[in-house]
């Protein structure tokens, strides 16, 4: 019975296998006149109706095999956060023609279950990315870089995300525009993010929006029990994060309805696209270039099965590939740094600087603790099977949410700073004594080395396990990407630069003795709890463990994403050497491409970033809408105007 569909990870992990049915080996059945029998036949049966009903096709856009020799008015690169939005938006006029373009296709049935989205990783639904090797972090992981998966599906990253809704703070928006983007302040991008979860459309004329729903509550006990700890040491519990609510420890939404996930593809495109003939989706289409005639993207370059395609384009290309393929599409197409462009042999189409640089992401210091050694209650066979049965049949249960997940934390470790604008993140993983199929999980999608791991799996034979991700918000290393060849097919060169800034280092160093700071709290303190010392050569031979000195070398073992990579394709004025587009997300010194994702953040929003992804796909088509107002004809002859009106908010 696989958990994962594609890792060998099984219920075999946890000890639990498949029984042997009535009457085989040496026991005989016991007598009967078939009612139970009948009984447990419709049993199966019902199950293995019901598996198939948790991500049927009809949710996701057809994939387009039609005629392409025609142009099209927009092609979006991308079915992610932000190109399902885009492309949703867009073809809500009828006269436009518009061509979504996605490297994946359908995503996997686990994607669809909030508790297995760790099981994502390392598969061919998710492009597998790895940064290099470095002195300063990611050592703990296997072969010394740390993993950096992104989503290749429909729904990209936000198909294999946790899922968890925040928008950011006041701070990172406004920050935003004191850089120069000044259409991008909070005030501004306040109203899209409102858009964007107000549902809109009806039934025989549906539009896109982002459903949000809380996350169902498994392990109230250990919810509970942080909550608790963190009053302990002044921290409050708010309803939601706000202004006047900016730390803190809250139960955030999700992007999830029924148990289920619901990305942008599946509630932007999946939702609209039987219904709109003008709109098309190409999967598991692999973009290669776009071809340019001076200023203007003419058509873009994609394959499909083997085969070539080329498809033109009157109006915008949109590119929404995520924070390392938007830039790498970029550069293969001859636009970025001259000087790299010239190594590789790539004919240089536009001189852009910033294309690939501002690497940013949120990189995590996992923090494990030990609670109730030796008394707490062990994971059960029957309680696995009990989960995936109210699962299937009822979407509830363990696999309807992903336990602590959702509770999140917002601290400020700087008493000298602004204490509304807080400096670390944290996440909440807890794994239940013997669920060493969840861990495995965990583990193997962190691609944590074989010898670490082991030592967390001794632990949970006899005590609960609750990982805390110690998250850095406003991180001041920039790391870089490069193109290791030509090839489409080549993954980029992934430049980190974790932990190579002094302050960055010291943050996370205070974030870690919060950590601690909680462990010692009365309600944790009743749990037992302690940090579970893993053994590190380099860091064991520290004299005093627990040290500043030891929890840097910790740090250096145990780093990992929190996949927020973005700022690659920076937004700016053209005063910034770095900037790559305006703040109507055009490229600098190009007509007609643009690009909608995280990568055009100037500065990483100092929250989870698919929420602020979203917010970006909706102002691109905003923008776009605007742009082309004076020649949008609808169906009925008058002037079609964009839905965006001020009661919309």
């Amino acid at each position: 019975m696989s958990l994962d569909g594609g890792q060998n990870l099984s219920l075999d992990a946890a000890g639990i296998g498949p029984h042997p049915p009535c009457g085989s080996g040496s026991s005989p059945a016991p007598p009967g006149i078939g009612l139970l029998s009948g009984m447990v036949t419709v049993l199966v049966q019902t199950l293995l109706s019901s598996q198939c009903l948790v991500s049927p096709a009809s949710q996701w856009p057809v994939d387009y095999v039609g005629d392409l020799s025609q142009p099209y008015d927009f092609v979006v690169i991308g079915a992610g956060s932000a190109g399902s939005v885009v492309a949703s938006r867009l073809s809500e006029n009828p006269d436009w023609r518009v061509l979504v373009l996605e490297a994946g296709g359908d995503p996997p049935i686990e994607s669809e279950l909030p508790a297995l989205f760790f099981g994502l990783q390392h598969t061919k639904f998710t492009w597998n990315y790895f940064t290099e090797p470095s002195d300063d972090a990611c050592q703990g992981m296997k072969d010394g870089r740390c993993y950096w998966p992104r989503g290749k599906m429909l729904g990209g990253s936000g198909g294999a995300n946790a899922m968890l809704y925040v928008r950011g703070n006041r701070r990172d928006f406004d920050g935003w525009a004191a850089m120069g983007s000044t259409g991008w302040s909070y005030d501004h991008v306040l109203p899209f993010f409102e858009k964007s979860v107000t549902p809109q459309g009806n039934a025989t004329h549906p539009k896109g929006y982002v459903t949000l729903k809380p996350f169902e509550r498994q392990d109230n006990d250990i919810h509970q029990l942080i909550i608790d700890g963190a009053h302990e040491l002044g921290q409050p519990y708010v309803e939601r994060f706000q202004e006047g609510s900016e730390t803190g420890y809250a139960h955030v939404p999700g992007t999830v309805r029924q148990g289920q996930r619901m990305s942008t593809a599946k509630g932007y495109l999946g939702a609209v696209a039987k219904f709109r003939s003008n709109l098309h989706v190409v999967k598991n289409a692999l973009v290669t270039k776009l071809d340019l005639d001076g200023e203007t993207v003419t058509a873009v370059k994609f394959e499909r099965a083997g085969v070539s395609h080329r498809v033109k384009v009157t109006k915008d290309v949109v590119i929404s590939a995520g924070a390392i393929d938007s830039p790498a599409l970029l550069l293969r197409s001859g636009i970025g740094p001259s000087k790299h462009l010239e190594e590789l042999g790539i004919p240089v189409e536009l001189d852009l600087p910033g294309v690939g640089r501002n690497l940013q992401d949120h990189v995590v210091v996992p923090i494990f603790l030990r609670l109730d050694e030796g008394k707490a209650e062990p994971m059960t066979e029957k309680a696995v099977l009990d989960g995936i049965y109210q699962y299937l049949i009822h979407r509830t249960g363990p696999l309807a949410a992903h336990s602590t997940t959702s509770l999140v934390a917002f601290i400020n470790t700087n008493a000298s700073s602004d204490s509304a604008y807080p400096d670390t993140e944290n996440h909440h993983m807890f794994f239940r004594r013997a669920d060493h199929a969840s861990l495995e999980l965990f583990t193997k999608g962190l691609s944590i080395q074989d010898q670490y791991t082991d030592v967390l799996q001794e632990y949970l034979k006899d005590s609960h396990l609750l990982c805390v991700f110690v998250l850095l918000s406003h991180p001041a290393a920039r790391g870089e990407l490069h193109l290791k060849s030509r090839d489409p097919k080549e993954p980029p060169i992934l430049t980190s630069n974790y932990l190579s800034e002094s302050e960055d280092v010291a943050t996370l160093m205070r974030g870690i003795r919060y950590i601690e700071s909680l462990g010692q709290t009365k309600a944790f303190q009743d749990h037992l709890a302690e940090i579970a010392r893993i053994p590190i050569k380099e860091c064991d031979h520290i004299e005093n463990y627990r040290s500043e000195e030891y929890w840097r070398c910790y740090a250096k073992y145990f780093t990992v994403t929190c996949y927020h990579q973005s700022g690659t394709v920076k937004m700016g004025p053209d005063s910034d050497h770095e900037a790559c587009v305006s703040q109507r997300l055009k490229v600098h010194g190009l007509e007609n491409l643009r690009v909608a994702d995280a990568s055009i953040m100037p500065a990483v929003v100092s929250a989870n970033t698919n929420a602020a992804t979203v917010m970006i796909g909706e102002r691109a088509a905003h923008f776009i809408q605007e742009d082309y107002q004076g020649e949008a004809v609808g169906a009925n002859g008058g002037l079609w105007v964009p839905h965006m009106h001020a009661d919309d908010f």
